[in-house]
Formats: structure tokens, sequence, C-alpha cells
């Protein structure tokens, strides 16, 4: 059995864990859970949730807007039609109630076609990134154009029907540490590449110009289900860290999930 996140307590997250939020957002098509998501946006979330011209995409906007407001709740002593968020330089959101437990989180948001995934941290960097790898053809053909020389050999080389699932797995870790820096693409992508040195592990290596080590980062790689990849990338913390992730339908269940770990990176 699930539980309904509004009548639970402030949920408890140490500087070691990383809390993860999966909606399936196919799966959310009752009338009165949409009206009472409608409910939670501002003027400005509203405003855009009519700009979308597909339905898809009007409906993932407001499950996620939904999924932002209440989860973060579950943190911090502010109602889920409360919360307030500015941006970064690069347009990353970020939270702007004052209340000290709230400005203590960090949060990233991800979507693809079917999934909707928001992480939340203390104190540190998060990026987090996904992709649906069935309804998806991966760009094979012009891979030099998001890869690094060395990623872009290293998919190349492989046998013609592995690279599909290669590509997706540099694109989302690519994308998470993209987020995690907070600068988009500004960042060059053919300045750090990422590599596998064994059937387990995942390593991210620079090119000088970026100014950067492998040592400030760690990285995941899971597969939340048969058609998504999910990345995360955080700053290394002192203690190891811990995945948690739920499955949710905002405002009525959650219950816990396991993903496959795919990869993970290691402390240098």
């Amino acid at each position: 059995m699930g539980t309904s996140p509004s009548a639970a307590p402030l949920l408890p997250l140490g500087a070691d864990e990383i809390h993860l939020w999966l909606a399936f957002d196919r799966e959310i098509n009752d009338p009165r859970l949409l009206a009472a998501y409608h409910d939670l946006l501002d003027e400005g979330e509203r405003r855009q949730h009519q700009r979308f011209y597909f339905e898809k995409d009007r409906h993932q906007y407001l499950v996620t807007r939904a999924l932002t407001r209440s989860v973060l709740s579950r943190y911090a002593p502010v109602a889920p039609c409360d919360w307030r968020f500015d941006k970064l330089e690069h347009g990353r959101p970020r939270i702007a109630n004052p209340e000290p437990e709230a400005q203590s989180l960090v949060f990233n948001l991800t979507h693809s076609a079917g999934l909707i995934v928001l992480g939340i941290t203390r104190g540190a960097a998060l990026g987090i990134d996904t992709e649906n790898v069935v309804e998806r053809e991966p760009p094979l053909e012009i891979s030099h154009r998001y890869f690094s020389p060395r990623e872009t050999a290293d998919l190349h080389a492989l046998p013609r029907a592995a690279q599909p699932q290669r590509f997706f797995h540099y694109w989302t870790l690519k994308e998470s540490y993209i987020k995690a820096r907070s600068m988009g693409l500004a960042l060059p992508l053919d300045q750090f590449s990422f590599s596998y040195a064994d059937e387990r592990s995942v390593a991210i290596g620079f090119d000088e110009r970026l100014a950067d080590t492998p040592d400030r980062w760690r990285f995941w790689l899971l597969r939340p289900g048969a058609e998504h990849l999910l990345a995360i990338c955080a700053t290394q913390r002192p203690t190891p860290q811990r995945l948690v992730l739920r499955r949710i339908v905002p405002l009525a269940q959650e219950i816990p999930l396991a993903a496959e770990l795919l990869r993970k990176s290691y402390p240098g």
C-alpha cells in the first residue's frame, strides 16, 4: 500500500542522501487529481500551461509542476501552492522562499516521454537526466556534435547493434553533469568525456580548459523501467551518498521503487 503525501510528516533528508521521485505521467488521468494539480499553479504557471500546443505537453507540464510543489512540501513547512521560484543565470530554477529549510534544498527536474523525475538533496550540486530509449531514435550519424572525440570513437568502435544503448548512456550522463554545473550548453560538450573501465563503473575526464577534476563528482546510471534511463550527477560528499527512489502519483500515492543500477562512479 502507498501512503498519501498530504497526511505524511516532513521527510528527513540527510546530507548523504539524494531522493528521486518518479511520476509516470501517462498513467495519471483522474480528472479530480488533475483539477487539484491545476489549483496549485501560480498565475505564471497557468499561462505557461496554456501555451503548449499539444495536450500531451500540457499534461506533462501540469504533472511536473504538481510533482515539484507537492514533493518540496515534504521537506519544508511551505504549502504546495506557496512555493516561489526564480532562475539562475542560465535558466535553472531555484527556490526563492526565505524559510531556512526551503533554502537548504537543492532540486533538479528532468522528463522524457512517459516519465518525470524530481531529484532533491541538501548542500550539494545536483543534475539528473532521463531518456525514453524505446520511443526515441538516437542520431548516431551526428554523434560527433554531442560527444568528445574519445566518446565518438568509442561509440563507433562498438557493433552497430550496441551503439544506440551507448549513445543514450553517454547522452544522459553528459546532460546530468551539465545540469549539475547549472551552465547549460555554455559548457563545451567536447571538453569532458565518459569512459567505462569495466562492466559496472563509469569515469569522467576533463580537458584542461574546463578546469574541473573527476574527484569532485559522483555519477549513477539507472534503469527505472524497461523504457527509460536515468543518470544522476552530484558533488561528492565526505560520506558515500545513498539514492532513495519513490514512485509517486502527486497528492495521491507514493511507494518505494527499485531501479536497476547499471553503472556508477567510485570515489577517487
